[in-house]
């Protein structure tokens, strides 16, 4: 060999030997930008499906370019609508590239909302079976997957609050029925106590059995029936068994009635109830107790009682996710503030804003004549069950609470400060209007005082009944739903309340102007009486009256003379009402399952 060529080896090694070095030094660079990009396994996948164990280990380098190709041919397809090709070639990319987050989103939000849609309104449970299998897509796997990823506990959080929990699918009314249906048995209390009991409830096997009192229960249950053996298949039987009390014959139903009212039963409840919730739902329920003191409605007589959430709310569901998320996030002390972040924030804002404007449900029954494969309508009726949303005053103050907080934290950036404090100033100006014509005046002038102090604008110097005259004025010109709903149940609370004190004239008067904004709403949007209806003018009369005799901000003497007047003189009002509590009770308890 020549010497120039010995030469040539000996530099080519060196440089070799210098790229190694260097490539060395670059890659605790590039597994920082991997890391910061989701791309990197945050910790090693176990018990994973044969499928993902294979995609993960047997293509080596080469998945990420098939992950690249499938991409750019799912995005092709979801341009061209072929929503469920583009699905089809998601799960690929899901299970090839777990960690990236973009695709469980692109996932979740194709379910949803695109395939769902592309189903006829007339099979709601079709579309309901897509929009749960979205957001359970994101809950079940790709959270559990990515748990630092923010931006899935915000599309979490939006699927409930705007796809479940909004009004703009025609079978909205369907999937907050179902959706009530599915989380109530576990959910439907108005006692913090019992959530505080559900957080305090062991996890394991061991420690429930570990109880004699339950151990009893337990073994006489799984010497009843054999869906009760395993401690995997004992919860879920438990549950189904609440739900119906015959589903596994006389023993099983011999052993609850013999336990039936013991200490021992009632605890066994909880904790089946609390164990559910931790493995279907995903949920924390210590966490949940958290937020309840945090965005629980406020007792206007005692500040200090906590009422929780109603977890039946899709909104509930909505402020759960994006804080998990966030709580997530603030573990990062030096991190920036992110759209993604504000974004989150934002799902807890306009959750809690929607808990206020149609925060309370109220499910009842109504006979429908289903739709035939020909079109034609069916002569039988089916009894199918509806919900309407009215507002919710009491959450008005956790609103403001956590607004204000959002607008501190992002007290650096003017934009997004800027952006919050407009919805803020209108939501003040709305809520104004709700209390002063619910008859709730010094909260309605506490809240303008807030207004004018906060935002000082002609608009606002006016007295506070001028300020509300013209803001009703512009409600009117602008009326929709669920402004309808606010204003009619808002107006008929507020004339029961005055013509409990005496004031007649006013008091029909504000009823009149309840049942013409009725008319108007009817007129206006009669040919979307499916999606956006009201129930009846009846109906809604009766609700208001309970909310007005439910509302501990009304003194007890004056709902009594309330009913008193109604019932001595205007008794086609009275007979009116009563018809609706009976139609209304023979469909079971209205508050709480649907």
């Amino acid at each position: 060999m020549k010497s120039r060529d010995i030469w040539v080896c000996v530099i080519g090694l060196f440089v070799a030997i210098g790229l190694i070095l260097g490539a060395g030094v670059q890659l605790d660079s590039i597994n920082a930008t991997r890391k910061a990009m989701k791309l990197v396994m945050n910790e090693p996948l176990e018990n994973a499906p044969p499928s993902l164990a294979f995609a993960t280990v047997a293509m080596g380098a080469f998945r990420g370019l098939v992950v690249d190709v499938l991409w750019i041919r799912a995005d092709a397809l979801k341009e061209q609508g072929q929503f469920f090709d583009a699905r089809q070639l998601a799960e690929w990319i899901t299970t090839l590239q777990p960690r990236f987050p973009d695709v469980w989103v692109f996932q979740a939000w194709n379910m949803a909302y695109n395939i769902s849609v592309a189903i006829p309104s007339s099979q709601p449970q079709q579309r309901w079976h897509w929009v749960k299998s979205g957001y359970e897509l994101l809950r079940d796997k790709g959270i559990p997957l990515n748990p630092k990823s923010l931006a899935l506990y915000q599309e979490l959080g939006r699927i409930f609050q705007h796809k479940v929990g909004g009004i703009t699918d025609d079978a909205h009314k369907f999937y907050k029925v179902q959706f009530a249906k599915e989380i109530g048995p576990l959910v439907d209390s108005t006692d913090q106590a019992y959530f505080e009991a559900l957080a305090a409830a062991p996890t394991e096997w061991s420690q429930i059995y570990a109880d004699a009192n339950l151990a009893a229960i337990i073994d006489a249950l799984q010497s009843a029936h054999e869906a009760f053996s395993k401690p995997d298949s004992f919860f879920s039987s438990y549950m189904a068994l609440t739900q119906d009390p015959n589903k596994y014959g006389p023993k099983v139903r011999q052993v609850i009635e013999s336990y039936l009212g013991s200490p021992a039963l009632r605890r066994l409840g909880v904790i089946v109830r609390a164990h559910q919730l931790r493995t279907v739902w995903k949920m924390d329920p210590a966490f949940m107790v958290e937020l309840n003191r945090l965005y629980g409605p406020v007792d206007f007589n005692d500040p200090n009682h906590v009422i929780p959430l109603d977890w039946r709310h899709p909104d509930s569901h909505a402020i759960y996710w994006a804080a998990k998320g966030l709580q997530m996030v603030a573990q990062d002390q030096g991190r920036q503030l992110e759209t993604v972040e504000l974004n989150t924030d934002r799902i807890i804002m306009h959750s809690l804003q929607n808990l206020f404007r149609y925060g309370r449900l109220l499910f009842f029954d109504v006979a429908v004549r289903p739709q035939k494969e020909d079109g034609t309508l069916a002569e039988e009726p089916v009894i199918l069950t509806d919900v309407f949303l009215r507002p919710d005053l009491r959450m008005f103050d956790r609103y403001h609470k956590a607004v204000l907080a959002l607008m501190e934290k992002y007290s650096d950036t003017e934009t997004r400060e800027e952006s919050l404090a407009v919805g803020h100033r209108n939501m003040l100006r709305n809520a104004v209007l709700a209390f002063y014509q619910s008859g709730l005046i010094p909260q309605a002038q506490r809240i303008y005082n807030e207004l004018r102090a906060r935002y000082p604008l002609d608009d606002f110097k006016m007295p506070l009944a001028e300020f509300c005259r013209r803001k009703f004025i512009d409600e009117l010109k602008s009326l929709g739903m669920p402004d309808a709903t606010e204003q009619i149940v808002s107006l008929l609370k507020q004339s029961y309340y005055l013509y409990a004190i005496g004031s007649d004239d006013e008091a029909f008067g504000t009823e009149r102007l309840a049942q013409q904004i009725y008319d108007y709403y009817h007129k206006e949007f009669s040919d979307e009486q499916g999606r956006l209806g009201l129930p009846t003018l009846a109906r809604i009369r009766y609700t208001a009256l309970v909310d007005v005799l439910e509302d501990p901000q009304y003194p007890s003497y004056l709902r009594q003379n309330l009913i008193a007047r109604i019932r001595n003189e205007r008794p086609h009002l009275f007979e009116l009402l009563q018809k609706e509590e009976q139609q209304l009770q023979s469909a079971g308890p209205q508050s709480s399952q649907p």
